[in-house]
């Protein structure tokens, strides 16, 4: 299995790395901001290290 990248969301870096080979750029880090901005960012309890 993958190491994640992001827990909240299960992005790995082979999903960052098909993204910016798709968009020329990542669109994840959007993606990720708008979770978060929306409230559904669990970091402290998913991440290992808390963040």
């Amino acid at each position: 299995m993958e190491e994640l990248i992001c827990y909240c969301f299960n992005y790995t870096f082979s999903d960052i790395e098909s993204d910016v080979k798709e968009n020329v750029k990542s669109t994840i880090e959007e993606r990720i901001a708008s979770e978060k901005k929306a409230g559904g960012c669990q970091c402290e309890t998913k991440n290992p290290k808390g963040k």
